[in-house]
């Protein structure tokens, strides 16, 4: 099967949905920890074949299907209708005024099985998932020339992490089916107060830090294998298990994702080491719902439901050297040790604090900001709660869905999620550099198989 890249986009038809509902206007402000993400958007689509059921699902009716069901999802999910200005003190806070979500119809001149999801840098971006130009959320429904369908949205990544986007995919396509919404959003900022007064741990500097303080950005004058780039492969559930036992072979027990981390940030200093780098980056995003919670039922269900940012992305360094030479276990094994200090409840409540400290001045994660300045960075984010089978407006499970994250700036991103196979596998978003991508499928081809159709059958 040959996969296809270079075809055709026509948007036809723009339209604004909002809330089917009236709502009073107001204002919401961000919480401190959505104060620590830069102007960001993150995009997430989802493959659907030609819908069985007959002829009368055409592909307008589905676009009138998704636009009931989002004018419907946004009477709880009033903060993906409004936009981000700038208050009095120039900090963002969200106007909810139901201004709405712009919906694109598009065709494409290609079927769904000759999409190249290997390399969505062709296939997806720009094509597929909406550029956001105003309001909170943008969406796409693309008709393919096979009759499938391709939802997409880009959301501000101030206003919702995955958890939260996720809630809302999962209540729109409730909606479209006449469902009651099984999770209605909190927006209750109120769970992420500051203390007072505030208690600060000293590393949270090592983390985060003000944007001020950060050099000017260098011009772009780097080689062409030195962009990043983004491509998805999928690893097997057998590849998955045999590193968790490497990884676990120094006499504890890893976890899938420290050993997957692991095992590519090896890979990654080894690409590095022939470049002569001297230290490398490697972040891990951790959502604290569950630790703010600390096992109280109550507030872990109210955790449950917040819509916002509730995340942290600590990180390692490690010279690219002793990365190379020590076993996989080692590398786990400080993978494992600068996580620790950020799944627990005063790690975010800290954070909470040092955002308050610093305000109005805007921070941004370390290791996003100036990562790479002494060797590779990359972050590795967890997508295993994915709900990609649950996203069914009505016409069937998706195909095939991921997260799209071309994230800027010169650290990578890496996130691993279920794969629609269900058999354990893991499907892998990866955005590194030139350089990183092709010495990985030279040298690790064995694990990073390049995402194909032709796997894709086997569900």
């Amino acid at each position: 099967m040959i996969a296809e890249g270079d075809f055709t986009v026509t948007v036809g038809k723009k339209d604004v949905v909002a809330a089917v509902l009236p709502l009073q206007e107001h204002w919401l402000p961000l919480s401190n920890l959505d104060l620590l993400l830069p102007p960001l958007d993150v995009g997430v689509f989802f493959c659907y074949k030609k819908p069985v059921s007959g002829d009368t699902l055409s592909f307008g009716s589905m676009v009138g299907i998704l636009k009931k069901a989002m004018a419907q999802s946004l009477v709880s999910y009033y903060a993906l209708a409004g936009e981000v200005v700038p208050n009095s003190i120039g900090e963002p806070e969200l106007l909810c005024n139901n201004r709405g979500v712009d919906f694109f119809e598009a065709y494409a001149d290609v079927e769904l099985r000759n999409l190249n999801l290997y390399n969505p840098d062709e296939s997806i971006e720009g094509k597929l998932v909406p550029k956001k130009k105003n309001g909170v959320l943008a969406v796409q429904a693309t008709e393919l020339k096979c009759g499938g369908i391709v939802v997409a949205c880009t959301f501000d990544h101030r206003i919702a992490d995955a958890h939260s986007a996720n809630m809302f995919l999962v209540s729109w396509a409730e909606m479209a089916q006449s469902k009651p919404i099984s999770l209605l959003p909190s927006f209750r900022r109120s769970m992420l107060y500051p203390r007072h007064p505030g208690c600060i741990d000293a590393y949270l500097d090592d983390l985060y830090v003000p944007i001020s303080t950060l050099p000017p950005p260098k011009e772009n004058s780097q080689p062409s294998d030195d962009h990043l780039i983004s491509r998805i492969y999928y690893v097997t559930a057998d590849e998955v298990d045999e590193l968790q036992s490497l990884a676990s072979r120094g006499g504890s027990k890893r976890t899938k994702l420290e050993s997957f981390s692991a095992f590519l940030w090896k890979m990654v200093a080894i690409s590095a080491a022939r470049d002569s780098a001297k230290t490398s980056k490697m972040g891990i995003v951790v959502d604290g719902r569950t630790r703010l919670s600390e096992g109280c039922t109550d507030k872990e269900s109210q955790m449950g439901t917040y819509f916002g940012n509730v995340l942290s992305i600590p990180f390692g360094s490690e010279k690219v050297k002793e990365l190379i030479e020590k076993p996989l276990s080692w590398v786990a094994e400080e993978v494992h040790d600068f996580i620790k200090n950020a799944v627990t409840k005063e790690h975010f409540l800290g954070l909470i604090d040092w955002v308050e400290a610093h305000r109005p001045e805007p921070a941004v994660a370390k290791i996003y900001a100036s990562g790479s300045n002494e060797g590779p960075a990359f972050v590795v984010s967890s997508g295993q709660r994915f709900p990609l089978s649950t996203v069914n407006f009505g016409w069937g499970p998706p195909t095939f869905g991921l997260y799209h994250f071309p994230w800027g700036g010169s650290t990578g991103y890496v996130m691993p999620m279920p794969s629609p196979t269900k058999n354990g596998d893991w499907v892998v978003y990866v955005h590194l550099q030139v350089r990183q991508v092709e010495f990985i499928e030279t040298e690790a081809a064995d694990v990073f198989k390049p995402l194909t159709f032709d796997y894709l059958d086997l569900v």
